[in-house]
């Protein structure tokens, strides 16, 4: 019938000439070119949508096939076929098949997301190889039975699990230890546990943690082992191996909202160093009751347990590509996190690769190979987009018969930056990057054929002639010598700090320029240079840096631009890496790009760059002291001012009397200037009580008035005053970070702790001096001891949590807290891994500590609405009395 519909819209002389198919997925291309083949006939599209089945179905049936087709009559004669509805029941997917049966009894299906049960290939045909099913059984087929075990631990099968479950397996057992492993994930044990999750934006393998706790919990284990690992094992060609902070903190989480009075033990850990790993172990399986000597002989036996079964899974992936190459076979790399692994999270995508005769390896293969990087512009600090990357490069540089694919979970922050550079890379050796994106969602037969069309089109790729010319990259000059004289300019931050960089540069030898402060020009071009599913700081960040080249402010030849990495693992870091981007697609290819990073481990080459820092330091401290001093002022004076626009005037005027000092390198008067500023303040406020807000967040967020919508002045013109967010804060909190590093063996103990309290109270002095100095304002609020704050902090979250603000967030809510000051408003960046964890994540803690305290989160991108923002304001400030 659909045959006749159509041919009865062509002219009758045309009849028997051309074939009429529906246009569309590759798969109706692949019956485009077997009609052609069959037929002889020139094969055209239409749009009836019933056509494509019965086509396709005559098609694959075995009686067309085998059969002699000379005309459209003869197809339209052996095309008789009747259909009926059947459900699968080979997976939890429960896929409505339909079966079109024809004359000879031969079957045709379709509907299924894979062909595990019903499939249109027939018994001869040759299913691939998975190396992802060989890698499920390696992690966790090791069940060991012990007689007595000194107690039970429940391990979650999920996130850091599916790398590192042999060596925790194989170091428990041999303790005497039972290992209660969870269960396989499923979609059902998901959904029942899914109203714990914290933020609704973090990725699906962190939604599932909570189903596997609950497993554990219901299987009544004595503890829960959910090990802090922030290093991974550290290969060649990587400056680091950080974690992400889902990875390695989401244990905060668990604790916070799902123990049930169950003990969640979360030892900081790295695998970078054995030596401290080794400590790590024996530290934490002494408070189980368990020796030393029992220990070190259940280590050598969990470290052999890991690297057998990384050797393993190497040789497995080898072995697969040596067969793929003697029988000519399509192989795709399937490259992902290590979670990736699990089936539930990646859809059993790679079951369905393969059935449709592909050979699927993982991206283990590059384990502790040397793959070179340099040409990729991505800082390498992430263990597993680390593995992603070099991954990327081996499959790149292989034959047209192995093709990459990735899989890649909604929101992650490190793929954002890491996706760009996966497709770049490729592209250099003429190869295509296949993105997967995957959540939580139970129907994915949109990505599955996706999937199956492509795998179709590589097969059809390989019978084509391979064009291997490589491209050369194009990157930026490094920072040298002759770089020095050059104008610097860089991003606006905060109205209190920005104005005096300048001058702390000018200090150290360089002439520098703060670009003025982001508006909607700069997201745009933001948006348009930079990958649209980074944080909201790095699109203005870049789009500050194109305006201002694009708006001719500056000579891109005759310019740098200088950014701040940090380290760790936030992404923020990987900032440079935008902006290199952005710069070289405008063509700027002569500006080199600075990199100001304070002890953060980061190896970037620029020679140029030299500071003597005992001759900055001082002044730079005493520059921030003195913006934060200012900041308190004109917080606590501008909702009293007698006359409105004066704290506004003082504040500014305080602001330029520093620059000349700073240039002249004299601490010591900004500090006279703070006595001048505290007599000025009080001459211009009233006498009168206000009801206080305290703002956290991320940094540039909580800071920058357009990036936060100026919610700051908001607050102030009905009449709130807000407890401003400092930078000494975030400065300090290095000092207790030294020491939770070096005595949780994070780090190795280099800098003895009376030499850290020494330089903590050389800075103290200072601050000392600032507070009694403040002390005179009717309305101060003084500098707080850090380490006190990092106290209040542990009842809430791990002082080794370093990502993002770190503990920090928890410190300052607490503190506020104490102080009497209820009403907290949080800024954060939409989808900020770190504040998955050290805001969001910790929320319903803090909240039971301190049951009056109202918290307000507010999610900032491009794309946020003024409207939803200031209804939410209205709303939390109906609360304050």
């Amino acid at each position: 019938n659909c045959l006749y519909k159509v041919l009865q819209l062509k002219k009758p002389d045309e009849l028997g000439k051309h074939i009429v198919v529906q246009g569309g997925t590759m798969r109706n291309d692949a019956i485009v070119r077997g009609l052609e083949k069959l037929t002889g006939k020139e094969v055209f599209r239409s749009d009836c949508p019933e056509l494509m089945g019965a086509l396709g179905c005559a098609l694959y049936a075995k009686q067309l096939k085998t059969a002699k087709v000379t005309n459209l009559e003869d197809m339209m004669h052996q095309a008789q076929f009747t259909s009926r509805q059947v459900q699968c029941n080979g997976c939890e997917n429960q896929c409505a098949i339909t079966r079109y049966t024809f004359g000879s009894g031969e079957h045709y299906f379709s509907g299924n997301k894979c062909e595990k049960v019903f499939t249109n290939k027939g018994n001869v045909s040759e299913k691939g190889v998975n190396a992802y099913e060989k890698k499920i059984k390696l992690l966790f087929d090791r069940q060991v039975n012990i007689a007595a075990p000194l107690l039970t631990i429940g391990i979650p099968r999920c996130l850091n699990m599916y790398e590192e479950y042999p060596f925790w397996h194989s170091l428990f057992t041999e303790c005497g230890i039972r290992v209660c492993l969870s269960d396989a994930s499923t979609f059902n044990k998901y959904e029942k546990a899914a109203n714990m999750v914290m933020s609704d934006n973090i990725c699906f393998p962190a939604k599932l943690v909570h189903s596997h706790i609950q497993n554990l919990i219901e299987y009544k284990v004595d503890r829960i082992f959910m090990p802090f690992v922030i290093f991974e094992e550290i290969d060649k060609q990587q400056q680091n191996s950080y974690n992400c902070p889902i990875v390695s903190g989401y244990s905060q989480v668990i604790k916070n909202v799902q123990t049930d009075n169950l003990p969640i033990d979360h030892p900081a850990i790295t695998f970078k160093d054995t030596g401290l790993l080794y400590k790590q172990c024996r530290d934490y399986l002494s408070t189980l009751g368990v020796q030393e000597q029992v220990v070190k002989k259940a280590f050598d036996h969990a470290l052999k347990a890991q690297d057998a079964f990384e050797k393993e899974l190497i040789a497995y992936n080898r072995q697969i590509v040596e067969e793929g190459n003697k029988k000519q076979k399509l192989i795709i790399l399937l490259a992902g996190r290590p979670y990736h692994s699990d089936p539930l999270v990646q859809h059993k995508i790679s079951n369905m690769i393969s059935a449709m005769g592909v050979y699927i390896i993982t991206d283990d293969i590059v384990r502790h190979q040397d793959i070179p990087l340099k040409e990729v512009n991505f800082l390498a600090q992430w263990a597993f987009t680390n593995r992603i990357l070099k991954s990327a490069k081996w499959a790149a540089q292989q034959g047209n018969h192995v093709q990459y694919m990735q899989l890649t979970s909604f929101g992650c922050g490190p793929d954002a930056f890491l996706i760009d550079e996966i497709r770049t890379l490729l592209k250099q050796y003429n190869k295509n990057l296949t993105l997967l994106k995957i959540d939580d969602v139970s129907n994915t037969g949109s990505i599955k054929l996706r999937v199956r069309s492509l795998v179709e089109s590589l097969h059809i790729s390989l019978q084509q002639a391979e064009e291997r010319q490589v491209q050369k990259p194009l990157s930026l000059p490094l920072f040298t010598k002759k770089d020095r004289k050059k104008k610097i300019i860089a991003p606006f931050f905060t109205p209190f700090i920005s104005p005096l960089i300048p001058s702390i540069f000018k200090v150290a030898g360089y002439e520098m320029e703060t670009l003025p402060i982001s508006d909607e020009c700069s997201c745009d071009w933001g948006l348009k240079y930079s990958n649209n599913e980074v944080c909201y700081p790095a699109t203005l960040i870049v789009g500050d840096i194109v305006k201002a080249f694009k708006e001719g402010r500056y000579d891109p030849d005759n310019t740098c631009v200088a950014i701040t990495q940090t380290g760790g693992q936030c992404r923020a870091s990987n900032y440079i890496s935008l902006i290199k981007k952005a710069l070289i697609e405008n063509g700027y290819t002569h500006t080199p790009i600075l990199s100001i990073a304070f002890g953060s481990g980061i190896d970037n080459q620029q020679p140029g760059f030299k500071v003597n820092w005992l001759k900055v330091l001082p002044i730079a401290l005493a520059a921030v002291l003195y913006s934060d001093c200012i900041a308190k002022f004109y917080y606590a004076a501008v909702v009293r001012e007698k006359k409105p626009g004066q704290a506004a005037k003082l504040k500014d005027m305080y602001l330029e009397a520093a620059k000349p000092l700073i240039l002249k390198n004299r601490p010591e008067d900004l500090l006279s200037y703070l006595s001048l500023a505290v007599d000025e303040f009080n001459q211009i406020c009233q006498q009168k009580s206000c009801p206080k807000v305290g703002v956290v967040g991320e940094i540039f967020l909580k800071f920058n008035p357009f990036a936060q919508k100026d919610i700051t002045t908001w607050l102030i013109d009905r009449g709130i005053e807000v407890v401003p967010p400092l930078m000494t804060d975030f400065f300090m909190q290095s000092f207790v970070n030294m020491k939770v590093n070096q005595d949780s063996h994070i780090k190795k103990k280099y800098i003895p702790d009376f030499a850290i309290d020494w330089l903590y109270g050389k800075v103290q002095k200072q601050i000392d001096k600032i507070n009694k100095i403040g002390k005179a304002f009717l309305h101060f609020q003084p500098f707080e001891n850090i380490y006190e704050k990092a106290e209040k902090a542990k009842q809430v979250i791990s002082l080794n949590t370093q990502f993002g603000e770190g503990w920090l967030i928890a410190g300052e809510m607490s503190s506020f807290a104490s102080q009497g000051i209820n009403h907290v408003i949080s800024l954060q960046p939409f989808g900020c891994i770190a504040n998955h964890i050290v805001e969001k994540g910790i929320e319903k803690r803090i909240k039971s500590v301190y049951p009056q305290i109202n918290i307000l989160s507010l999610d900032f991108d491009s794309s946020v609405s003024d409207v939803n923002i200031t209804n939410r304001l209205l709303l939390f400030v109906d609360n304050i009395k």
